[in-house]
């Protein structure tokens, strides 16, 4: 069969030129002189071509017969072959659609972008005559738009001052419309007040469980004289109670006394603003000793000295002393207090006291130390609160397990105080663990 077809294009082409020369019988016309040499080089080339095919194709044909495999087994690899340059060139196709897409998409917000800075001018102008007519800034119009969004609620209260008794009366009345600060939707709030920058004289009201529209009708009344209210701020925070950690801050209202007109009792509603973020007030700090005896039983609990220590009185300095507690499960089983240190930060004590407590009551046993300032007039405030056992964490538990592990030895450490509120959602927590 290969021999017949390359047989039939050479008869072909040695029967071209017999049939030009019979019919040029008029030697005369160059045209046609000419125009018989060029096509048996053209068929030739043609033949040649062929064969340099002809024989690539015995050749490769030749190497598949070498092979060692059926023919269906070299058709499945041809198909197969096939079937992933098929595949291939279909991704890379929809990877180059995907991205002419994407492009035009870009192009057309970067395009509309750019029309409107290209309508520039008059469109400027106007957001800066706008802004000249408010008087406001970008970031002041962002600001109010985000209160505007996050909504706290709003505080109902009354003020009223008696001159002849110099005494400022703050009503708590009502909230509505809380943030709801629990999973359940709703909040556990509750309001402090106090008289800025006085932090020392401050009173809460009861909290109302599960409500964004709770009713106090709390009154509370602060002794200032007149000439003392002007430099004084009017602060009402609404908090979420949390029996188990720190009670978070809902919203605030803040009212300088000097912009207040206290000739006649005032009674309003106010929204309420986001509190400021404070960073954590340093309450001082506190250095104990602690040494167990095992064989008679007996913890001593040594208050060494204090340093730092917040100023809690007018005249900038404290009255400091120490209660020491022992709790278990939640109960308090003994307490103890050192002597008051009057006007001073860094206070001196070296006083110690003893608890008989058995050997395997010990992993049952918190130690809880808080430095209050003394107070002739009204209650004791705590300064700041630590507490120690095998159940604390930190440093009260790193000082607990140096203590047993070295018996008959007194082991001293200071301590950073921590607000009182802090250390009592742990002890809380801890409690209702069993």
């Amino acid at each position: 069969m290969k021999f017949n077809l390359f047989r039939k294009p050479q008869a072909l082409a040695a029967a071209e030129p017999t049939s030009v020369t019979t019919v040029t019988m008029a030697p005369t016309s160059p045209s046609m002189s000419t125009s018989a040499p060029d096509t048996s080089g053209t068929n030739n080339t043609e033949i040649s071509k062929n064969d340099m095919f002809e024989e690539i194709k015995s050749k490769f044909l030749n190497e598949i017969d070498k092979i060692p495999l059926p023919p269906w087994a070299l058709i499945a690899i041809a198909v197969v072959a096939a079937l992933l340059v098929l595949t291939c060139c279909f991704c890379i196709i929809k990877k180059c659609c995907c991205k002419k897409k994407k492009n035009k998409k870009g192009k057309k917000g970067k395009d509309g972008f750019n029309m409107k800075n290209m309508e520039g001018g008059e469109k400027n102008q106007d957001d800066d005559d706008d802004e000249g007519e408010t008087g406001m800034t970008e970031e002041e119009k962002e600001e109010e738009e985000e209160k505007e969004q996050e909504k706290l609620g709003k505080l109902q209260y009354s003020i009223d001052y008696d001159f002849e008794n110099t005494k400022l009366t703050v009503g708590i009345l009502q909230a509505a419309d809380l943030m709801s600060m629990d999973s359940g939707g709703t909040s556990d709030p509750y309001v402090r007040v106090l008289l800025h920058p006085d932090k020392k004289k401050k009173f809460d009201t009861k909290v109302h469980k599960k409500t964004l529209n709770p009713v106090f009708n709390e009154t509370f009344v602060f002794k200032v004289p007149y000439e003392e209210l002007g430099g004084k701020t009017l602060m009402m925070s609404v908090y979420d109670y949390d029996r188990f950690s720190k009670h978070d801050v809902i919203g605030e209202v803040k009212l300088p006394m000097n912009t207040i007109d206290l000739g006649r009792p005032i009674e309003e509603w106010r929204d309420l603003e986001s509190a400021d973020q404070e960073e954590p007030e340093k309450l001082g700090d506190i250095c104990i000793s602690l040494r167990y005896v095992p064989t008679a039983g007996k913890l001593t609990v040594c208050i060494l000295e204090a340093k730092n220590l917040k100023k809690m009185d007018a005249c900038g300095l404290s009255d400091p002393y120490v209660k020491i507690q022992l709790l278990q499960g939640g109960k308090r089983l003994k307490k103890k207090k050192t002597t008051v240190k009057k006007n001073t930060l860094n206070p001196y004590y070296n006083e110690s006291f003893s608890f008989e407590i058995p050997l395997e009551q010990m992993q049952k046993i918190l130690v809880v130390v808080t430095v209050f300032d003394y107070d002739k007039i009204g209650k004791n405030d705590a300064i700041g609160k630590i507490f120690v056992g095998s159940k604390a964490t930190g440093l009260g538990l790193k000082h607990w397990s140096d203590m047993l592990a070295n018996p008959r030895r007194p082991i001293a450490q200071w301590h950073a105080l921590q607000p009182e509120e802090d250390i009592d959602g742990q002890l809380a927590a801890l409690a209702a663990k069993k």
